[in-house]
């Protein structure tokens, strides 16, 4: 039967990583990292809450998905990028070296079993790695902290995610190269290649600013804001399938070379039309305990109101502070309530230091309806009062609603130095030792 095949499949590929070495390390490794951050975590965010006396100047408003939550899965973000696609690398290169791959290739489940198994069993594989991550979190509930279901689930489901897309950029690479040492400098080449369109888009704005959107970096950093965006999960998981999809026009032996080329063509030419459909995806959702991407309810309420299309049109450079406050702090948000959003960046210049002549730097120009208002600034009550304005709604009166008062907790990381420097590596390190010793 297909799922008792599919069960012996993932069997054999839970055995060959079980059988990595490369995988112990890494259990072995993330227990101290996650628990540096953790340890460090508590100990900022017991300062900032006011530890030993002194005044809690920070208190209001502190929140542990920014003070807990992010730093400590903050190390997951590392290992996954630095330390599991060689994990990955293996699962591929190690059968491909040892001829296992010709018979696996002529089992009856085919192909997109054997990739899927793989696939299964490497998320199973980090999912065991996160046992050091949910022990934090333990600890931070047994020292009197507070999680908001959430954003926590959000945080882990952008992590999950991450691992996806990296599972997919790594199998690919092992199943082009012809060696594991040359898949892991093109999966390393396409980290530091994201880095670098992070950087240039971050400086330039437009179209290659888009594209930095959905780079692992900025995608996980939408999740560790407490936002959960269609687009961004859609793009990421069809890059990780899509490396999947990739690794099958390259893996099956005797295909001819012309082959291959035409299947990569024709499997990036249907990644291309799903990352641009998926980026068209507008739904939003803001799970964070503090509301901090999203207006108050009473504006939310009146700005779903509004039925025309909105225009902005920007008059600053994409390294000017102002635009990135108004950017994110509003009209990302606008952008998730409105239903339709055209921004547009009319500087020439990356900087604005050779725009100080002109008439127009520094304006915002908003249009609704044929009707045009400009406006410099860039905080938020003026802003609102502009589109209420184009817009002839009345704007919603003060409704007094009381801010986040923050979560602030003076507590010590008691105890968790012995079991994540301690504890977690011994239980790793035995589990490990036994594990080969029944296998020889």
């Amino acid at each position: 039967m297909p799922s008792r095949r599919f069960g012996w499949l993932l069997s054999h590929e839970w055995r060959e990583l079980l059988a990595s070495r490369a995988f112990w390390l890494l259990l072995v490794m993330i227990g101290p990292l996650v628990g540096h951050s953790f340890i460090t975590a508590v100990d900022t965010y017991a300062e900032a809450s006011g530890a030993g006396g002194g005044p809690a100047a920070l208190a209001q408003g502190l929140s542990p998905l920014d003070g807990i939550l992010v730093p400590t899965f903050g190390a997951y973000d590392l290992a996954v990028t630095l330390l599991f696609p060689f994990i990955a690398i293996r699962l591929i290169s190690a059968d491909k070296a040892s001829g296992a791959w010709k018979l696996m290739q002529q089992a009856p489940p085919g192909l997109p079993a054997i990739l899927a198994a793989k696939g299964t069993a490497l998320l199973a594989g980090w999912l065991l790695a996160w046992v050091p991550g949910f022990v934090a979190l333990g600890l931070w509930k047994a020292y009197g902290g507070t999680l908001y279901a959430p954003e926590l689930l959000n945080l882990l489901l952008g992590h999950l995610l991450r691992v996806i897309l990296a599972s997919g950029i790594a199998v690919a690479a092992a199943s082009i190269s012809t060696s594991a040492a040359s898949a892991a400098i093109a999966t390393l080449g396409f980290t530091v290649g994201t880095w670098a369109l992070d950087f240039v888009g971050e400086n330039r704005g437009g179209l290659l600013q888009k594209l930095a959107s959905y780079t692992p970096t900025s995608a996980l950093r939408v999740f560790e804001q407490g936002q959960f965006r269609l687009s961004t999960a859609v793009v990421t998981v069809a890059l990780g399938l899509g490396g999947f999809a990739l690794a099958a026009v390259w893996l099956p032996l005797g295909r001819k070379p012309m082959a291959r080329v035409a299947g990569s063509v024709a499997t990036a030419a249907a990644l291309v039309l799903v990352l641009w459909a998926g980026a068209l995806l507008r739904p939003a959702w803001d799970l964070s305990e503090n509301r901090r991407n999203s207006f108050s309810e009473a504006e939310e309420t009146a700005l779903k109101k509004i039925r025309e299309p909105l225009r902005v049109t920007v008059f600053l450079a994409p390294e000017d502070p102002r635009l990135i406050d108004l950017d994110r702090g509003i009209l990302s948000k606008v952008e998730r309530i409105l239903p339709t959003v055209d921004v547009r960046n009319a500087s020439h210049s990356q900087t604005g230091l050779f725009e100080g002549s002109s008439d127009h730097y520094g304006e915002i120009w908003y249009e609704m309806g044929g009707r045009r208002v400009m406006s410099r600034s860039t905080t938020e009550p003026i802003v609102l009062g502009v589109i209420f304005g184009l817009a002839r709604v009345p704007p919603p009166a003060q409704t007094g609603e009381s801010e986040y008062p923050g979560h602030p907790l003076a507590a010590r990381p008691t105890g968790a130095a012995w079991i994540y420097y301690l504890l977690l590596p011994m239980v790793v390190i035995a589990a490990g030792c036994l594990h080969f010793k029944n296998r020889s």
